[in-house]
Formats: structure tokens, sequence, C-alpha cells
């Protein structure tokens, strides 16, 4: 598996590790915000060839099977792996969104990864009566441009796609609709899957995972309280709900 988080950037593992200790190799793959990745910390500075190579990194691996690979992203990693399963030239067997949108509103401009600034994002954010801020309305599928979104409808293999549907940090729900509504118009409906949430938040995780609804949230030009959404016991209960369902789809198609 190629791992994918959010734009909190990063290099983050523990996901990557509860694969390996089910005997599922993953590769947790920073794209923004990590010290080894040159470039200004909070825009991506990697482009297709950088994806491209972490999928040969898995092919190449001597005890890896090269033709089962599968890639997982959460929040905006979740269109990564939409736009790397549909428009970068590798072959995953499947994928996996958690809570993400089908597209971005800067475009990621070349294969070399300069991207547009995402402070442009600023103008869609939404705050609450105690100032905390919603970036919901960011990835709502209306305010994503046609040429920014990933070009679902070119999928070639079974996509499982995770909701909360109290998410305050993505529109999940109009995007799950929106990438069914385009499976199905290309005859792809088959690869289909989702699985919906009530109560549950934008974080969903392995479980056990505690939930927090807001959290502090660095970004410029000051720090803010994010908003991601879940109740706590619905939450808990999705987290351990997907993660069994997630597990059983990676059997399924990776290994079965």
């Amino acid at each position: 598996m190629v791992d994918l988080w959010g734009m909190g950037g990063g290099l983050i593992e523990y996901r990557s590790a509860l694969f390996a200790s089910r005997g599922f190799a993953s590769l947790s793959l920073a794209y923004i915000g990590h010290k080894d990745i040159p470039g200004p910390l909070n825009t991506i500075n990697v482009g297709d060839a950088y994806f491209q190579t972490a999928f040969q990194f898995l092919q190449d691996h001597p005890q890896v099977c090269g033709d089962r690979l599968g890639v997982i992203g959460l929040s905006f990693g979740a269109y990564l792996a939409l736009r790397i399963a549909t428009q970068i030239g590798v072959n995953p067997r499947c994928v996996i969104g958690v809570n993400g949108p089908i597209g971005s509103i800067n475009k990621l401009s070349d294969s070399d990864g300069k991207t547009e600034s995402f402070e442009g994002d600023q103008k869609h954010w939404s705050y609450d009566e105690q100032g905390y801020v919603s970036f919901r309305e960011v990835s709502t599928p209306n305010n994503i441009p046609p040429e920014n979104k990933a070009k679902v409808e070119n999928l070639c293999c079974p996509l499982l796609y995770i909701v909360g549907e109290d998410d305050l940090s993505c529109a999940a729900i109009e995007n799950a609709d929106e990438i069914e509504k385009k499976l199905k118009d290309a005859g792809r409906s088959h690869l289909f899957t989702r699985l919906s949430y009530l109560g549950a938040g934008h974080l969903i995780e392995p479980p056990y995972t505690p939930n927090a609804r807001a959290s502090m949230w660095t970004t410029r030009p000051k720090k803010l309280i994010t908003l991601w959404g879940g109740h706590l016991a619905p939450h808990a209960a999705a987290q351990e709900d997907a993660w069994k369902r997630t597990l059983e789809f990676m059997e399924r198609h990776l290994r079965g």
C-alpha cells in the first residue's frame, strides 16, 4: 500500500505500521510539510514523478508482489489517491479514500510539483460562533474547477470510499455522490463501494484513536482552531467498523 495523509503534512506512519503488522507492506508517503522535501513547507512541491517513484519502489521490493499494490488516502490524500489511480500511469489493484475531495481548488500546476498557493482557499472558510474555522466549503464539488478534478471516470480498479456524515472539514457526502455519479455515467458503478457513518467526523482513523471535534491547526497567517466534526460514540464505532472493512477490502483485492 501507498499511504497518504492530509494537508496537515509531515510523515505519519502508524496506519502503515498497522497494515504491516497484518502482512501488507505499506509505504507512508510525505508530500507536504516535511523537512526532507524541498521548497516551502505549506505548498506541495512534488509532482507526478514523485508518486510514480513511490509505486516503483514498492514494485521493485523483493518481498512485495509488484502487481498487487493499492493506495489509501485521508482528506486531501484521498484526492491524490484518486488522481494517482487515474492520471499518472500506475495501475493499483484497489483504492481507498477517507473523507476526501474529488479535486482541488488549486491546480497541481505541472509534473514537477509547482503548485499554486493554497492561501486562496481562505475565501471558502467559514466560522462558527466561537470563531472556529471549517474548511468544508473548500472541498464542495461545485467550488472545484472541473479541470482540477480527478478523472475518476477512468478508474479501472475497485474503490472503497469512507464517509463521516458529520465531517466539518470536507464535504464528504457531496464528493462521494459526485464520484459515484461519474463512475455510473462511465459504466463503472460496480467498482464503487461507499461506507457512510452517521455522527462520524473527518478524521476516521484506526480503532481507538481518540477523536477531537476541533483542534489547533497551524496555518498562515495565524494559528486557528479547526473543526473536524464527529461525536464521540458514533465516531468511535465508525473507526472500528471502517477499519475492519478496510482490511477485508485489502484482503480481497490484494491477496484474494
